[in-house]
């Protein structure tokens, strides 16, 4: 198998082979709405990306995240709004450009490999003649580390090698987009912590406006520089994942991203009262609210008040599931190693700043 590390070691090489004018283009969707037969799957959604830059895509099964990609691509024809690829309008009321002259790449779910091909005939499946004699195979291969096994069938590759065929062909065709659609999710968690590493890395060295599809927040936080979440076939908030974390534009989306506690509480001005204590603000409110505490903005003591129901230690870190008094529960999470055990009564202290609460529903 060959190494990621390869990968680190080619990346001058892209500078020197891509071609002139391959820029990467900024990418706008605005209003977009795509129906299937009476369901509607995507309803005016508006996304903004900046050239060059990697945006993650977030949100569960079914919301519409691969709708959206498909449409970016050229691949399904929108009903209502428009999409323009670096200030050119490729789909909008009586525009519809062809997915072939879009200079979009996109990498599938399941790789979608020829299995009878070789891997250079993979990668070159779709480009010119005169392309594939010009080395532009070579190069993507190289690209990705995969060189000396051009020759070989996908089936003598490990997943990781099969996913980086895969992106080596939609680089070879020199995309000023690529969207890539959840492309690690059939490997192992220690592969695709690695690759989507790498893939970042590489995607920002050749300066490549990519789209990431994902549905673990995990990932989508580690790998776009912003992140858009979207729930039932909206986009919910588009941000960095440090601002969707922390400043949340909805009770949704704040149970979405993340781990959270929704408190109920009663709010008057500045101060709400909730079951771990009058908590500031970061914005007056008046009545009833669920108040946003995030797991590790409480510290667990010794006490009376709650019980641990049970402790998940992860290594690096814990988590107390407690019980409240009106049979909900509270997530608290601890950096060292756990000392109370299920069952133990504790009390909890917030340590956090002025939070954010929303309406109560």
């Amino acid at each position: 198998m060959v190494h990621l590390s390869s990968v680190r070691r080619s990346l001058a090489q892209r500078s020197r082979t891509a071609a002139p004018g391959a820029v990467a283009l900024d990418v706008r969707v605005e209003g977009l709405g795509v129906r299937y037969d009476d369901q509607q799957v995507l309803d005016d959604v508006s996304l903004q990306i900046a050239a060059g830059s990697v945006l993650a895509l977030l949100g569960p099964s079914g919301c519409g995240k691969t709708t959206l990609l498909r449409s970016i691509a050229g691949l399904v024809e929108p009903q209502r709004g428009s999409i323009t690829l670096g200030g050119r309008q490729v789909a909008g009321p009586g525009i519809f450009v062809p997915p072939e002259r879009r200079h979009v790449g996109m990498v599938f779910q399941d790789w979608a490999l020829f299995p009878h091909l070789s891997v250079a005939r993979n990668v070159g499946f779709g480009l010119s003649r005169g392309s594939r004699r010009t080395g532009d195979v070579g190069r993507a291969l190289q690209l990705v580390g995969l060189l000396d096994c051009a020759d070989r069938l996908p089936s003598t590759l490990s997943g990781g090698q099969q996913q980086r065929v895969a992106l080596a062909r939609a680089l070879a065709t020199r995309p000023r987009v690529l969207l890539l659609d959840e492309p690690f999710s059939n490997l192992d968690a220690t592969l695709r912590t690695q690759l989507r590493e790498e893939v970042v890395d590489l995607l920002r060295s050749v300066g490549t406006t990519a789209i990431f599809v994902t549905h673990d927040q995990q990932e989508a936080f580690l790998l776009g520089d912003e992140v858009a979440l979207m729930l039932d076939g909206h986009v919910q908030q588009q941000a960095q994942p440090a601002d969707l974390y922390e400043s949340p534009c909805s009770h949704r989306v704040a149970d979405f991203v993340g781990d959270a506690n929704l408190l109920p509480g009663d709010a008057a001005g500045w101060i709400a009262t909730t079951v771990v204590g009058d908590l500031p603000l970061r914005s007056p409110l008046s009545g009833k609210v669920s108040v946003l505490v995030r797991p590790e903005q409480l510290r667990v003591l010794a006490g009376s008040d709650l019980m641990v129901e049970r402790v998940e230690y992860y290594g690096h870190d814990a988590v107390y599931v407690l019980g409240d008094a009106v049979g909900g529960r509270l997530r608290v999470r601890v950096l060292e190693r756990p000392t109370f055990r299920a069952g133990d009564r504790v009390s909890v202290r917030y340590t956090g700043g002025p939070t954010l609460a929303y309406p109560a529903a």
